[in-house]
């Protein structure tokens, strides 16, 4: 029998490039100086973006010239060596802004958290693709949070909290594999709980849970038995827990700029000046872009270098700034498209690891995407992490990269796995 020819999905590819070449030009603006204006000032932010982007585009056809087959056999591997990694960082990691989730070998930099993401994933596609059953069954469950919470935690441990978040994104993959809605519904109730327990008072918080419990055993149950008596006084308990737990985690796990930064979205206080200066700052920036932008290199905001890490997590507001809204719509679209695609490729896979590991690259893209744009316009807390293929980074670009191009590579041989 003839071999199927290999078909790459090029308009999966031809969004990432745009999204790099107009990332790489908005660092160039961010990071403008008359006295470093050439494009390849290596010494520079835009001329490292460049050197990484050499690697991440060699890195991606690397990956293409790759058998598919491999990335699922090497999968545990790639994951053991990425835990290796994040224990070594708590003990050699290099400290920046505040978290120790950098390793230094001299010229670079690499940070082991971001190619934590693609890891995890492989070594979930991997598992849910050997065990050829429903995510419903506790044995399959309690791997799999075991597999996602060892990085997570490891990573937290760097006090690199936005990255540890960003692994609660598997829950959207864990859903299309059968995984029960009501872990979702679990999970949406804590956090309501959570920033409700920090705006009203505990006593009175736990008086609404009990007069809700009532409500929906009298109002809502048409037929009652002791079952749903037990039931009920169960998940009341547990939100009432949960409730007075709120205070103590936020005191002991969360840093305090982080607390600030959720007492500034809660409007709890203000301070335009601290915490919130950033989100501020980026706010002005895009709102004077208006429709189009005050062109190419003419962000007078971003020239006066008025927000900090424009070019990494606040690089949206140099394009709402310098593009207007019609670029950051420009840029939106491209996110949606992607993330749109991603999910059409997945559906379409023969394998169940390809399948899981393509939705898993969609709910990862989409958390970052979302935080980051959100922290930007001020509707998430600042937590600190990237545009995914937009902000400068090296380990950031490179490991996105590779969790998309190793997803393009299972769908261009999809037909040939079986």
């Amino acid at each position: 029998m003839p071999t199927e020819k290999i078909r790459f999905d090029w308009i999966t590819v031809a969004l990432y490039l745009f999204l790099v070449l107009f990332g790489w030009l908005n660092i160039y603006a961010a990071c403008y100086d008359e006295s470093h204006a050439a494009i390849l000032d290596f010494s520079c932010q835009h001329g490292k973006q460049l050197i990484w982007m050499g690697v991440a585009f060699l890195m991606a056809l690397c990956v293409m010239l790759i058998k598919p087959r491999i990335f699922s056999n090497i999968s545990y591997i790639i994951y053991g060596s990425v835990i290796v990694l994040l224990i070594l960082t708590l003990f050699i990691g290099t400290v920046t802004n505040g978290g120790q989730s950098w390793i230094d070998f001299g010229a670079f930099k690499l940070q082991p958290s971001e190619f934590a993401k693609f890891a995890t994933a492989l070594a979930l596609a991997k598992y849910v693709g050997d065990i050829n059953t429903d995510l419903k069954q506790r044995q399959t469950q309690l791997v799999l949070s075991a597999m996602v919470l060892i990085p997570s935690l490891l990573i937290l441990l760097q006090h690199d909290t936005g990255s540890a978040l960003v692994f609660t994104a598997f829950l959207l993959a864990f859903f299309r594999e059968g995984l029960s809605p009501y872990i979702l519904i679990i999970g949406a109730t804590a956090i309501i709980l959570f920033i409700a327990a920090l705006l009203i008072n505990k006593f009175i918080l736990i008086g609404i849970l009990f007069v809700l419990a009532l409500g929906y055993l009298f109002l809502w149950l048409s037929k009652r038995s002791a079952k749903d008596y037990w039931h009920i006084a169960i998940i009341f308990a547990a939100c009432c827990l949960f409730t007075l737990s709120v205070d103590f985690a936020f005191q002991h796990v969360l840093e305090s700029h982080q607390r600030d930064r959720i007492y500034v979205l809660l409007g709890k206080i203000e301070d335009p000046k601290g915490v919130g200066y950033n989100v501020d700052q980026a706010k002005i920036a895009i709102g004077s872009g208006g429709l189009v932008g005050k062109g190419f290199l003419n962000g007078t905001i971003t020239k006066a270098d008025f927000v900090p890490e424009q070019e990494t997590d606040f690089i949206f507001c140099t394009v709402g700034e310098e593009w207007g809204f019609v670029g950051g719509l420009i840029v939106v679209a491209a996110y949606v498209l992607l993330l749109i695609r991603l999910i059409f490729l997945a559906e379409r896979q023969r394998s169940t690891f390809a399948r899981f590991y393509g939705y898993s690259v969609a709910s990862i893209l989409f958390f970052h995407f979302f935080i980051n744009i959100g922290m930007v316009l001020g509707l998430v807390p600042v937590i600190g992490i990237p545009l995914p293929f937009f902000s400068y980074g090296g380990s950031s670009l490179i490991a996105f990269t590779l969790l998309l191009f190793i997803f393009i590579r299972q769908d261009a041989d999809r037909n040939a796995l079986f």
